[in-house]
């Protein structure tokens, strides 16, 4: 590997724990609506507006989509490298329609661990409404992503798309 390579990955690196820390720390900032209990706002979710996305790749709007997922489920991301040895990998398919809509969510890939499972399928249904996509996106009215949660023990975790390299043993 050049020097050159090297210093880019460290500085990808750095760029990726910096992106996931200001969406916690967004996410850390946001306050309940006015008057509204913690409770209430879940129910309150599916009428939120969330703005458009920028993004006319996939990959961009991917990412956009996991910053948005991490910023709306802070208590339970991890912000740190993941451990070597992970307690769970699960892999979600989720579709949404051309509004950002949440469709769908389904368990691709698990080990079993039904405490995580639930995790995941949880977190996609805290961060709905999601950044709506580009049309360019949407095909036959949907969009369908597939994404991958890496739970440590403490069952926190990180979305694959912006996570942080792993741990060596």
């Amino acid at each position: 590997m050049t020097l050159l390579a090297a210093e880019l990955k460290v500085l990808d690196m750095k760029i990726r724990r910096i992106v996931l820390l200001a969406c916690c720390a967004v996410a850390a900032c946001s306050t309940p609506t006015p008057g509204g209990k913690k409770g209430d706002e879940v129910g309150k979710k599916s009428d939120e507006r969330v703005g458009s996305s920028n993004s006319l790749t996939l990959n961009g709007y991917k990412r956009e989509l996991a910053q948005h997922l991490c910023g709306r489920n802070a208590s339970k991301v991890y912000a740190e490298r993941p451990q070597a040895l992970l307690r769970s990998v699960i892999v979600l398919k989720y579709s949404m329609n051309g509004e950002g809509k949440l469709l769908r969510s389904e368990v691709l890939r698990s080990n079993h661990d039904k405490v995580t499972e639930n995790i995941a399928l949880a977190s996609i249904s805290n961060a709905a409404p999601f950044p709506k996509p580009s049309s360019l996106l949407v095909k036959n009215g949907k969009l369908e992503i597939t994404e991958t949660w890496l739970f440590n023990d403490d069952g926190r975790f990180q979305l694959r798309t912006i996570a942080q390299p792993q741990m060596s043993e």
